[in-house]
This record gives structure tokens, sequence and C-alpha cells, in this order.
């Protein structure tokens, strides 16, 4: 067994034992400690598990790839996913956490008073989280294929497994401490081949500030300047230049993701797991310390990789790499199927270009370009092998969180709030484990066989919490007298629309540095992309509820004094009331 596998399978390996022993050590025995664990959990434990739960596959592995080819394009995910963090606590966490309630629908249905509110609540959240979720199975199966070296179906077979253990073992208060740490592993794993990489090409040990430093050849040229020169020379569009399709579409883009991910309910779901809104707010803040470590490097790391991808197939201008000396990172990855080289001149040399016609780069998955950065940079293989079990920990964190979202919605929203009221606690916490189990096996399939319209990003699944949870959210904190029906009517439009113009383009789907450049489709609605729609959809669910509010009606005198409740800290009441 060569060194890179052995310390992968200890890295990789150590790290599940770990995950294991948490997880039996917390199962859950109630259905408390099923869906928040009991309540129990420490602001700043929290806020390590938020940050955990957070930073997906799409986070860890696929936002540095994103903005490695999109640069400064890429910073829609940086703004949208950190812009949604501080909308949501800010804006939703600590009233929710007030009401006091295990989960989103629960929420939804007190508010708004209607059964058919919390079953729209459900389905809403079970689209938005099974097509994110595909996204995470992608980031399991990448990660294993290429680290263990087995097939991408056998990579995937065995992170469902891993879920498995520690999600339906759990429960909440199981992947509370396990995500607490697979954030400590995550960040790790993200944070030391930046170190290195930033040292190598600038002279300076944070990554954050080489980014903006001159290279470390004494050249005195500025890293993001020499790597616009390098991407330009091959007819790429300027590193540090908008590759998003404009900027209404880039505003919708960031809009989309800022408000959906404000209304994914995995996140949500943790503040309901400390003691009171106080701990609520500060593992809000403490959260957002831990996510920023990682957020802050991203930019760095995505910049740091196409330069290096890129000088490693031309090392000098007008000089290719001959296929034949393409160094082992290239060929471990060609392994995988994520990395496609064809000799179109048959001169056994690299051409990587932005032309079609002459490009023999014809397959290069933005998705591997985190993983397979510390090997592209020749660093140790011991770094190589921490990054395989930090990607491993991004996805598996938050394909738990998600998956025990799908569950509590089903076992607890609809089963006992809906249809078998009179369920034991026994009952329930068995049938949760049960729903999670056939999650699992849904979500591990859609990985397997992913939809067209949700193939090449998670943003899709922003787009359905932006346009169908978020509004309904926001309007039963602050509108006092929104009603049920009008609410229901408004996730049921904004959703549609959304589904309506994704499907409808779903040939022409928008994914950013792959799939799409160039001018927008004509038949784009002002140009916004599928993925960006979210935020559209959004508006038409807030228009449509207050315009139905306007027919049916205030909602009832209670319900005003529920959202007075939980808008109003203690002791306020009674002078807010007159």
């Amino acid at each position: 067994m060569d060194e890179l596998r052995l310390y992968t399978y200890i890295a990789v390996f150590g790290s599940f034992g770990l995950y294991f022993a948490i997880a039996w050590w917390a199962r859950a025995s109630s259905t408390s400690d099923f869906y928040v664990a009991g309540g129990g959990i420490t602001p700043l434990q929290n806020g390590m598990a938020i940050g955990a739960d957070w930073m997906s596959a799409a986070s860890f592995i696929s936002m540095a790839g994103l903005i490695a080819f999109l640069g400064y394009g890429g910073s829609v995910f940086l703004m949208g996913w950190t812009g949604g963090y501080v909308l949501l606590a800010m804006l939703l966490a600590p009233y929710m956490r007030k009401h006091g309630k295990f989960t989103v629908p629960e929420f939804i249905a007190d508010r708004y008073y209607s059964k058919t509110a919390r079953i729209v609540a459900v389905v809403c959240l079970i689209l938005a989280s099974l097509t994110y979720i595909i996204g995470q199975m992608k980031g399991v199966g990448v990660a294993f294929s290429r680290f263990l070296e087995v097939d991408y179906g056998l990579g995937l077979g065995i992170g469902m497994a891993v879920v498995w253990v520690y999600a339906v073992l759990g429960g909440m208060k199981g992947i509370t401490y396990t995500q607490i740490a697979q954030y400590c592993v995550m960040i790790f794993a993200y944070t030391i081949p930046a170190v290195f990489i930033s040292l190598q090409l600038t002279g300076n040990p944070i990554p954050q500030l080489g980014l903006g430093s001159t290279l470390a050849d004494g050249s005195g040229v500025y890293l993001l300047d020499k790597l616009d020169l390098v991407v330009t020379d091959l007819g790429f569009k300027e590193y540090t230049t908008d590759n998003m399709g404009g900027t209404l579409n880039m505003f919708a883009y960031t809009l989309s993701l800022m408000i959906g991910t404000a209304g994914l309910p995995h996140v949500i779901m943790r503040f309901f797991t400390v003691p009171s809104v106080k701990a609520a707010r500060s593992s809000a803040g403490y959260a957002l310390v831990f996510i920023a470590l990682l957020y802050t490097v991203a930019p760095a790391v995505g910049a740091m990789a196409r330069f290096n991808l890129m000088n490693t197939i031309e090392p000098a201008a007008g000089q290719n790499l001959a296929y034949d000396e393409r160094p082992q990172w290239f060929k471990d990855w060609e392994k995988t199927g994520l990395l496609e080289f064809e000799d179109k001149n048959g001169d056994g040399k690299i051409q990587y270009t932005a032309d079609v016609a002459t490009n023999e780069m014809v397959k290069v998955d933005q998705d591997i370009m985190v993983l397979a950065n510390p090997a592209i940079a020749n660093l140790p293989n011991w770094v190589i092998a921490l990054v395989a079990a930090g990607g491993l920990a991004a996805a598996l964190s938050t394909a738990a969180g998600l998956l025990l979202a799908i569950s509590s919605s089903v076992s607890h929203d609809l089963m006992k709030g809906v249809f078998t009221p009179n369920i034991t606690d026994k009952n329930e916490l068995r049938a949760g484990r049960i729903v999670m189990t056939i999650s699992i096996l849904i979500s591990g399939y859609l990985g397997l066989n992913p939809p067209g319209f949700a193939a090449g990003t998670v943003a899709l699944a922003f787009g359905l919490a932006a346009s169908s949870i978020f509004p309904a959210l926001m309007m039963g904190i602050f509108s006092r007298k929104m009603s049920g029906t009008a609410a229901v009517t408004g996730m049921c439009a904004g959703i549609g629309v959304t589904m309506l113009y994704v499907f409808q383009h779903k040939g022409i789907m928008f994914i950013p540095g792959t799939a799409f450049l160039g001018d927008m489709p004509e038949n784009w609605f002002f140009g916004i992309s599928p993925n960006a729609f979210g935020a559209v959809g959004a508006i038409v669910n807030f228009t449509v509820a207050f315009i139905m509010l306007r027919f049916t009606g205030p909602a009832p005198k209670e319900i005003q004094e529920l959202v007075d409740n939980f808008r109003v800290p203690h002791g306020a009441g009674a002078a807010h009331a007159h």
C-alpha cells in the first residue's frame, strides 16, 4: 500500500470511527433528543454544529471550485450564503426559538392555524431538502471514488451507510455532537493546505492576505494580475470580471441564495436545540465566526487552485504539457471520469483553451478543484489525506441535517400533527427512524441518478426555499394580520412559478463556469437564469399573499396575540398591548 493511500485510510476511517463513537454515546432515547437534542446544547457547541451543518459539500468542495472557474462572479455564493445566514440569525431564528416548537412546518401550522399550511410547508421543505441533498451525495461520491479508489456508486453507498448509522441512531443529539467533531476536521482540512499554498505562491502564510499579494518569484507581479494574464492568453474571460451574465442576474442570484439560505429548515432546526432565546442569539454569533474562518479563505483557495492548474498544463507561454508527462494527480482524477483529455490534433500535448473546437481538456469538473489542489501543489501526502477527510465531513454533516429535517417533517408534522395525532412518543421515534432510512435510500438514488433539472448545482434548492418557506416565515413573524389562506396561496404561487420556470428552461440550465458561458438566452425572464429565479418566486409569493389578504380578512385576534407574544421581549407585553 502506497503512503498516500495509507494516510487517506487513517484520516477517513479514523474520523468515521470518531463519528460512530459519538453517535453511540449521544444516541437519542426520546423524541425530544431525536428532534432537538433535548434542548440542552450550549451556544458555543451549537455555533460549531451550525458551522458544520451550514458548510456543506457545496461550501467545502464546490464553492472554491466555482470561484476557481468564475472568478469575481463566484462572489455571489460568498455573499448569498453569508448574507442568508445573517438574515436567518437576525430575523427568524430568535423568534422561532421563542415560539418553542420542534420544526418549521409546526411553526407555520401554529402561526397560520391550519393543517393545510402544515402540509404545504412539508411538501415545500421536502422538495428543497431533497434537491439540496443531491449535491451532498455527489460530494460524497466524488470524494470516495477518488481517495478510496472505488467506483462512484460504491463510494456513494459507503457514504449512505455512514450517515445512516449516526443519523438514525443518534437523531439531533447524535448529529449535534458529530457535527462538532466534523467542523474541527473540516476547518483544519480547508485551512492547512491553503496556508501551505499561499506560502508557496506569495510567501504570505495567511491565505486571505496572500490573495492580494505579489508572487514570491520576485517579479513584483500581483497574483490576481498574473492569473488574469494567464487565463486571457488562453481565451478565457478575465478572472477579476463578472462572469455571471450581467448585473441583474448576479443580483437575483445573490438574493435567491440569501433568502433561500434563510429559509432552509435544516439550519433553522439547530436553533431549537438551545435552552433559551438568548442562547439562540449567542449561538448565531459563534456560528458566524466559525463560518467566516472557512468562507474568507475560499476566494484564496479558488484563485490559487486555478493558478496552479493553468501553470501545470501550460508551464510557460506557448508551451503545453505533453500528455505522456502528465503528473500523478492528473492520472488519479482521470480514473474517476471527472477529468478527461482528448487529443484532437494528435500532437500528444494538452491544449487547454476557451475555444470548444480546439480545447482538449473536454472535462474539468469544478468539484475536483479543492480536493485536487494539494496534490497539484505537491503538498505532503498527509495534507492530501486530511482534505479527503474534510470533504467527506462537509458532505456528511449537511446530509445528516437535511435527512433529519425531512424525517421530522414526515413523522412529527404529517403523522403526529395531521394523520395520527394520538401516536405515542415511542412509535413516533420509530417512525422517524424508518422515514430517515427511506430518505437516505431516495437521496442515494438521486445522487446516483440526478434529475436533469438539478444535475449541476444545489442553487436550485435555495431557489425553492426562497420562493416558498422564507416568505411564509417572514410574514408569519412580521405581519400580525397575515391570514392562513393568504399565506398558503402565496407559498403555492411562489414555488409553483419557480418550478414552472425551472422545468421550462431545464435544457439550458445555467451551471456557472461549465454548461453556459456567453449571452443570456432571449426567452429568459429579464435575463434571469433558472437557478436565480427563486428571488422572483419570493416576490410572487409576497405579492399573492398580500393581495389574498384583502379578500380573506386578517388573522383571528388570538393569532395576532400569538405573534405579539413571540415578537415582544418578556415584560414588554403589558406596555405593548395598548
